[in-house]
């Protein structure tokens, strides 16, 4: 989301959030009240949501309803059938993932935004998930990878308030 073309980053989104900021912390997060443990929604001891509403689904949101983000087992489904293969597109560090019919897609390693800064571009990608971590509320799953040791998709949970990217998922029509 954001981007023009496949090798650009795009927009940055904490999870939850629909909207791109500048600066990713738990004082600007928008779900909870400055610090871990404080939330106001998708927490088992505030609603027991485990997947985010479609008015805070930031492809939905930005995108209309044909989109959007991918659900932990949408992640599972590309990391168990798709292969990722490090490369460079147009002068841009990332992974190409083939999947079993041939289709590729490419995810450019966009790194993360913590506080103001922009940290492990070139190296490293995340695109966030709608699902919240079973292990700790205070994070949600994400696709991740790493340009520089070769590392195919793998899943991963980080806190909730840090930036990535989000590559959205059409709703299929049918």
């Amino acid at each position: 989301m954001g981007a023009n073309a496949p090798e650009n980053y795009g927009y940055y989104f904490a999870w939850g959030e629909t909207e791109p900021k500048g600066c990713y912390d738990w004082n600007t997060y928008k779900w909870c009240t400055g610090y871990p443990g404080s939330f106001l929604k998708y927490h088992p001891t505030v609603d027991n949501k485990v997947e985010l509403d479609l008015g805070d689904d930031a492809a939905y949101v930005n995108w209309g309803a044909s989109w959007h983000m991918p659900t932990l087992e949408q992640i599972q489904e590309l990391i168990e059938n798709c292969t990722g293969q490090s490369t460079t597109q147009n002068g841009v560090n990332g992974l190409l993932v083939t999947g079993p019919n041939g289709n590729t897609m490419f995810l450019p390693a966009a790194g993360d935004r913590n506080g103001d800064t922009l940290s492990s571009a070139g190296l490293g990608g995340y695109s966030w998930s709608r699902t919240l971590s079973s292990s700790d509320p205070s994070g949600a799953y994400s696709i991740v990878f790493s340009f520089d040791t070769g590392d195919g998709l793998r899943e991963g949970h980080y806190y909730r308030y840090i930036g990535f990217p989000v590559r959205a998922v059409r709703v299929s029509q049918n």
